[in-house]
């Protein structure tokens, strides 16, 4: 693609990375056939290609973003799934990205989506307030259904109120500041654990589960403190300050590890929509003063998922086969994002399970971090297209590396969700998972019908 940036543009080290990608796409569309909203809507301004022309105008002409563009941009899920299939590699998550914060810059919003874009950056990332706001959420989720009107408005308000647990869990101490030990008498690694932000108020138990079975596999787990939410919400809504501010804490309190006496072996992450961000770190802090950069990349280098982790150190289960079959929701920011696909799946296989990968695997579930509260419609009906193509996996229950697609996912009628380590940690010795229950009271239900 020809581009037409003048050396003043060129200048801005975001203009200069953009006008690089956009160089590298050669129009062959084969990003059409893979991009979830290309696939529900049809709209060539719906689909990889034409976001990038889109974006090329926008970024080339220098003029405020208009209405149009915004419209589609933000239906973009930032799934990545372009990613996998271009051939030309083009790399589409930094121009998005870039497009995203010129957006914010240049474009006001109606006061209503400002309000609500500035509310979810000021509660999310933190666990405090989000738990204080999901307490109005799980009073208030019963009555989604007689919200009135049509508008956006009102459907992002039922979205919020649906999307709300029915019950809170117990905070616990797994995102407490400690040092877990390593059992066994033999330390074999020592790792730090991104605790993360709404993943820690939502289930708890999967930070519980990860720290159980590492530390059992003699692997040293450090909740270091200052430590908070990678930044991806904010990064995503192109809210450049504040996703800077948290990874910069992160970076720094993980340095803080790296060089103390005891060092660490990696940075691990259970919520896959956090490991593909801090794994771009060092791209994110590219043009940071020096120490800064380097620290950042220093991070990114050692970013690992907890799959990589495992198997790293050489999981092994300690229980006999549970006969379940599992359908695996590969995560996108997992399999798009990280370029994870048979980790994953392996592990479970490992551990004794029956594993399917449902049709459509590459579509997105239509989580996408906020974009199922701002893109309500649009992330209904890829939820109910993920949810019939699992269903017809004939599975026990469904398993995903990432809090956003089991909260998507969850459905008190469908089948029960669960974090993958969870399984793991329970095939290795830990507790059963409250999913494994529900899946075999299911099964007894259904047996009972047929019988």
């Amino acid at each position: 693609m020809q581009t037409a940036f003048s050396p003043e543009q060129l200048r801005d080290p975001d203009t200069r990375e953009s006008n690089g990608i956009l160089r590298t796409c050669v129009h062959c569309g084969f990003c059409t056939a893979t991009c979830p909203t290309f696939v529900l809507l049809g709209d060539e301004l719906d689909s990889p290609r034409g976001r990038i022309y889109l974006m090329k105008d926008m970024l080339e002409s220098g003029r405020p973003a208009t209405p149009e563009v915004v419209k589609h941009i933000d239906r973009c899920l930032s799934c990545l799934s372009c990613m996998t299939t271009c051939p030309s590699g083009v790399h589409y998550m930094h121009l998005v990205d870039h497009a995203r914060r010129y957006i914010e810059e240049t474009y006001e919003r109606p006061l209503p989506e400002r309000m609500l874009r500035r509310l979810l950056s000021k509660l999310l990332p933190y666990p405090s307030r989000f738990r204080l706001a999901l307490l109005g959420g799980t009073l208030g989720r019963h009555f989604a259904g007689f919200v009135p009107g049509r508008s956006m408005t009102a459907q992002r308000l039922r979205a919020m109120l649906r999307l709300s647990p029915k019950r809170i869990p117990p905070a616990g101490n797994s995102a407490v500041p400690q040092v877990h030990r390593a059992e066994g008498g033999k330390r074999r690694g020592r790792v730090a654990l991104l605790t993360g932000c709404a993943q820690q108020v939502l289930a708890p138990s999967i930070n519980e589960a990860t720290i159980r079975l590492l530390t059992r596999m003699g692997v040293e787990v450090v909740v270091t403190r200052e430590q908070g939410c990678c930044g991806a919400l904010d990064h995503h809504m192109g809210h450049h300050g504040p996703a800077m501010a948290l990874a910069r804490a992160n970076i720094e309190a993980w340095t803080r590890e790296m060089d103390g006496e005891d060092g660490l072996d990696a940075v691990v992450i259970n919520a896959s929509g956090c490991g593909t961000t801090v794994k771009d770190y060092g791209h994110m802090f590219r043009e940071e003063p020096s120490p800064l950069a380097e620290r950042a990349k220093r991070v990114a280098s050692i970013a690992m998922d907890v799959s990589e982790v495992l198997t790293r150190f050489g999981y092994e289960p300690t229980r006999p086969s549970p006969g379940l079959t599992v359908a695996y929701q590969a995560a996108c920011s997992l399999q798009h994002g990280q370029k994870l696909t048979g980790v994953p799946k392996a592990l479970l296989l490992k551990a004794g399970f029956a594993v399917k990968e449902p049709r459509e695997a590459h579509l997105c579930c239509g989580s996408a971090g906020t974009y199922n509260v701002l893109q309500p419609e649009i992330a209904g009906r890829l939820r109910e297209r993920k949810l019939e193509n699992i269903n017809r996996t004939g599975a026990d229950l469904i398993a995903s590396g990432n809090i956003g697609c089991l909260t998507q996912l969850a459905d008190d009628a469908g089948l029960p969700t669960v974090h993958s380590v969870e399984l793991l940690d329970w095939m290795a010795g830990g507790p059963e998972p409250g999913a494994v229950a529900a899946a075999r009271e299911r099964r007894q239900r259904a047996a009972s019908r047929a019988a």
